[in-house]
């Protein structure tokens, strides 16, 4: 068992005890989307290691992002606050971000590694940022910088 969901374990059960309704329904999901991306990995015993889990949580945080612009553009600030709140549980089991400047010395030295010079290597070049990050910079963020160097 990955240290992620042995956590949404104990955090379930810390929740229902203090009566934490929002962090018990997101954690709730959560397990559910992480054995389903399981099943779907490798059947019904599937389990996922923990950089996997971590795709699916940033799934999960992508949904709520997306579901708080359509509700703060449609006039539903009460619903796109709750989306926030249960962004906030998610973001909990994300690893601490990179700093800025580890970031852009990351995309250096991948960038030189592979000797990439033009967008036709952006690929190769993010596929190995994203191994080496390991989950600590959004690949939206990653993708701008290499946009910047290889553009």
């Amino acid at each position: 068992m990955s240290t992620i969901a042995a956590r949404l374990t104990e955090d379930m059960k810390t929740a229902m005890k203090a009566k934490d309704s929002v962090t018990l329904n997101v954690v709730r999901g959560l397990k559910s989307s992480l054995k389903y991306a399981a099943i779907e990995k490798a059947g019904a015993d599937g389990e996922l290691d923990d950089n996997e889990a971590l795709v699916v949580i940033r799934r999960e945080i992508k949904k709520r992002q997306d579901s708080v612009s359509q509700y703060e553009s449609g006039g539903r600030p009460e619903l796109a606050a709750t989306e926030k709140a249960e962004i906030a549980v998610l973001e909990n089991y994300l690893p601490a971000a990179m700093s800025e400047a580890d970031l852009i010395a990351l995309v250096d030295a991948v960038i030189a590694e592979t000797g990439a010079t033009t967008k036709k290597d952006m690929g190769k070049v993010m596929k190995l940022l994203q191994e080496r990050s390991e989950g600590r910079a959004d690949n939206k963020v990653l993708s701008t910088e290499v946009n910047k160097r290889l553009g």
